[in-house]
């Protein structure tokens, strides 16, 4: 059967030492070095969201707060010199909106990006979106080199989407920009770690007029027209840390550059301390408060969905590698599903064979009925791969709670523009 550790993670039951022979030494040797290498990672990661507990936890998370003070430093270093101008941002003649957060992960970004970009489609603007492709397939070393050393230009960036059709894999453009550009028809969506190569790129080649800036609050060298801040209600700033003991990318009072700021994964309870907290530093900021919502099941490789209530009384094994799995597996649990089988990766883990085929197994001697997985999740798993069981993903889709007038207002001006 296969075995959850005790962090969660999926990991298949190593030999018997007693019937390997020399040929299984590498391999095992290989396997043993990964097991180990995901559990300090696992540990690591619970360290920084204060999960772990004990003496090392505590030498370590000692350790890394050491580590945050530099980092620290740079973010206030770097945002000074673009204030100042000592660094220069770039123009690109149109209008640029930021979507992003202070923290690592975990704040529902996607599915605010999708509607931001669905309802200034909706009302004329032509919409790109730029990302930078975290833990898409990077240009190969060797190529990169040989460029540089004939002096060839720079390769141009990835385009995900032209408006028409996608154009790349999950596995190139990376999981945000493929799920983006096969949820929305009519929007171009364009990956490179330069994204001021990327939007020029957009409006040259695809007439852009307004483009969305993905995950790009810390990204000073694009200039900006409105800049919208996402704040997770259940886990804002985390430990208050920065990187690496903490979750913040940069110091809290920074979100004084928001122009909006939403409250992402919100149960519309009010949080008085939390709004002290923000206006602190943004006073009078009015909180447009949203939830993530559930809409359907969807097969993982076909068309077919299925309504929230098929999950009632079914046993159901839930595969998930994001940052926060426990708000995926609350999703499932509360349409009346019994979880039986729990199988966590790492945020943006892409699954190979045998981590799956014990996923499957895992699945099948719990009595698992299906398995149901994430969107993010379910276009990192290879299409030639055979589950004994059928596989859907939950399609979640964001509902504005409160400030309702705030976001229209906000798709208003930028429309005006």
């Amino acid at each position: 059967m296969a075995q959850l550790d005790d962090k969660g993670l999926a990991v298949p039951d190593p030999q018997n030492e007693s019937d390997m022979d020399d040929e299984d030494l590498s391999p095992s040797l290989m396997y043993s070095l990964r097991k180990s290498l995901r559990r300090f990672v696992s540990f690591a990661v619970d360290v920084v969201y204060d999960k772990a507990e004990g003496r090392w936890a505590t030498l370590f998370g000692a350790f890394l707060l050491v580590l945050s003070y530099p980092y620290a430093g740079i973010a206030r270093a770097k945002l000074w010199l673009y204030r100042n101008r000592i660094l220069r941002d770039a123009h690109l003649g149109c209008m640029v909106i930021v979507v992003g957060n202070l923290t690592m992960g975990g704040t529902g970004k996607t599915p605010v990006v999708e509607r931001l970009a669905r309802v200034l489609q909706q009302r004329g603007r032509k919409v790109g979106i730029l990302s930078r492709g975290y833990k898409s397939k990077k240009e190969p070393l060797l190529h990169k080199a040989w460029r540089e050393l004939t002096h060839k230009d720079a390769a141009p960036p990835k385009v995900v989407s032209d408006g028409k059709n996608v154009l790349l894999s999950s596995l190139e453009a990376g999981d945000e920009p493929y799920m983006l550009a096969k949820n929305l028809p009519g929007v171009c969506v364009v990956v490179d770690k330069d994204r001021v190569k990327a939007g020029h790129y957009a409006v040259k080649h695809f007439g852009v007029d307004t483009l969305i800036l993905d995950d790009g609050f810390q990204y000073y060298r694009l200039k900006d027209h409105l800049q919208v801040l996402l704040v997770d209600k259940n886990n804002p700033f985390g430990n208050g840390h920065l990187i690496p003991r903490g979750i913040l990318r940069e110091p809290v009072e920074h979100l004084r550059r928001a122009s909006y700021i939403f409250l992402t994964k919100s149960d519309g309870v009010p949080d008085p301390a939390l709004v002290e907290k923000i206006n602190q530093y943004r006073p009078g900021t009015e909180l447009i408060e949203c939830t993530h919502r559930p809409q359907h099941l969807r097969e993982v490789f076909g068309e077919k969905e299925l309504p929230l209530s098929y999950l009632k009384g079914r046993r159901v094994a839930c595969l998930s590698a994001i940052a926060v799995p426990e708000s995926f597996e609350k999703f499932v649990a509360e349409h009346g599903a019994y979880i039986v089988s729990k199988s966590r990766f790492l945020d943006h883990h892409r699954f190979d064979q045998d981590e799956l085929g014990e996923v499957f197994e895992d699945a099948l001697e719990n009595r698992a009925e299906f398995i149901v997985t994430t969107e993010k999740d379910a276009v990192r798993i290879d299409p030639s791969v055979h589950s004994p069981l059928p596989m859907y993903f939950l399609r979640v889709e964001i509902k504005i709670l409160s400030g309702v007038a705030d976001f229209d207002e906000a798709v208003s001006r930028i429309c005006r523009d």
